[in-house]
């Protein structure tokens, strides 16, 4: 028995169809890269329980039909992203009366572009071309960058539908922060939480009661010193949870642990928290509202040291630039990554349409001293602020050497990371750095460590006056 007689369909493999007689244990990329070269190209249909090449039909049992669906599921979760739009089917047949079924699994185009298959560390890419599949070449790569429809992940559709008993937590969020308001289908409707036919957005599944899945994941840890290479951490907890738990769950985790000082004044005191609440509450929102949600196998991470607590996202600015340390946070324009989560939180009240969640970050501190002022910076893949503990008398150290990771330097020197800690927060000279590493201000300091670092990308290099300045390029390196 052949597949055209169950397809109703002539079944050839071209550039949309491929067979496999089951799923390869052994060789997962090789299946993989075909479901990822679809997703590149313009779309395909696997049929999983047929003979490749001839089309004879092999088939599962029930169980094992969906034992190998949900092996696929697993796979495409572990090792591909962004994940595109796909749907599996079973098909049934019967052969001697005994019942059988095939998986046809039609991927779509994906709308986000390229699509990566991850391995053993290595990411790849391929496409699908004339029937075969093989690595993408350069030109095809940004192709399909410009060609992408940059969709956001939160208003792409998902494969569930809208019921309203299971957003009782949502429907709860909102009335706390609109003092009783109750929210509306029609409200939901209106973002485009979910469609005409009832299936919900990406974003909107993130909102849904007992949400198990890890885009919304948390990482929250106290550390005694000032940096992560400190002596000692306090505290490491993880937390997963629909959107309104995380946010709360980041919010008490530092209200919990946040130190509190008394201002003497001439005829009273005055208690004063180490970070404002509404500056928390704001630095959260903007975290869980800007986050990448594609890049899967990160977290949100809230770090509180001695002097500061940093709130970190995954992803740079959207459409913006990597931005180095920067006190002006009235300058930054609010561009949005996620219009429907925003959306949703505009709805509830804990996010202006504005976007001046900065703006009021700013006023929370406009009585700090430099020290004591919050900042912001941001690399390729995550953008994090800084809010200053006002408990803590001496602010945040212009000094503190934060502790870094980066590919190796090829033909690099035991100095490298030692450099690369001590000019990334800002830009030192020659002779500051020769004494920050207790050797002499050299010719071979210059010129073979240096500038082994600056001509492999991981240095910047520029003169001003007599002196040369080098900061770290936090493209090449990332603060643990």
């Amino acid at each position: 028995m052949f597949l055209e007689e169950i397809v109703n369909t002539s079944i050839i493999e071209d550039d949309e169809v491929e067979c496999k007689s089951k799923l390869d244990r052994n060789n997962v990329v090789g299946w993989l890269k075909t479901f990822t070269g679809f997703a590149n190209a313009n779309g395909g249909t696997f049929y999983i329980g047929a003979e490749d090449k001839t089309n004879k039909l092999i088939g599962f049992e029930r169980r094992d039909a969906d034992a190998e669906r949900n092996y696929f599921n697993n796979q495409v979760n572990e090792h591909v992203s962004p994940r595109p739009p796909y749907k599996i089917s079973f098909i049934r047949y019967e052969i001697r009366g005994n019942e059988r079924f095939i998986l046809q699994i039609k991927v779509d185009s994906s709308p986000v572009k390229p699509v990566i298959l991850k391995f053993d560390g290595v990411p790849s890419i391929f496409m699908r071309r004339e029937g075969f599949t093989g690595g993408a070449t350069y030109e095809e790569i940004i192709s399909m960058s410009i060609r992408s429809q940059s969709a956001a992940f939160d208003t792409l559709p998902s494969d569930q539908e809208y019921h309203a008993d299971d957003f009782t937590e949502l429907s709860e969020f909102h009335r706390q922060y609109t003092c009783g308001k109750e929210l509306s289908d029609k409200m939901l409707v209106s973002l485009g939480f979910f469609d005409e036919k009832g299936i919900l957005a990406n974003g909107a599944v993130l909102f849904r009661d007992h949400y198990t899945e890890h885009k919304t994941d948390v990482q929250c840890s106290v550390f005694s010193g000032f940096t992560k290479g400190s002596e000692r951490i306090v505290s490491v907890n993880r937390f997963s949870g629909n959107l309104t738990e995380t946010i709360d769950y980041m919010n008490s985790f530092v209200l919990q642990r946040m130190n509190h000082t008394i201002l003497k004044q001439q005829n009273s005191h005055v208690e004063i928290d180490a970070y404002p609440r509404r500056a928390l509450f704001e630095g959260i929102i903007n975290a869980v509202a800007h986050r990448d949600y594609f890049l899967d196998g990160t977290q949100i991470q809230i770090d509180m040291f001695r002097d500061r607590l940093e709130i970190s996202s995954p992803g740079s600015f959207y459409h913006g630039d990597p931005l180095s340390k920067t006190y002006d946070l009235s300058r930054i324009i609010s561009k949005r990554r996620n219009e429907l989560i925003c959306g949703v939180l505009v709805q509830c009240e804990v996010m202006e349409a504005a976007g001046t969640g900065f703006d009021k970050i700013v006023e929370e501190y406009k009585n700090a001293d430099k020290a004591h002022k919050p900042y912001i910076f941001s690399a390729t893949d995550h953008f994090t602020l800084v809010l200053p503990d006002l408990s803590y008398a001496d602010g945040v150290s212009s000094n503190t050497i934060p502790v870094i990771e980066f590919s190796p330097v090829p033909d690099g020197s035991r100095y490298d990371e030692d450099i690369l800690a001590f000019c990334y927060e800002r830009a030192r000279k020659t002779s500051e750095i020769a004494e920050y590493l207790g050797i002499s201000n050299s010719t071979h300091l210059k010129e073979k460590i240096l500038g082994k670092l600056v001509e492999n990308g991981y240095l910047s290099k520029e003169k001003v006056s007599r002196s040369f300045f080098f900061r770290t390029n936090p493209d090449a390196v990332r603060v643990k």
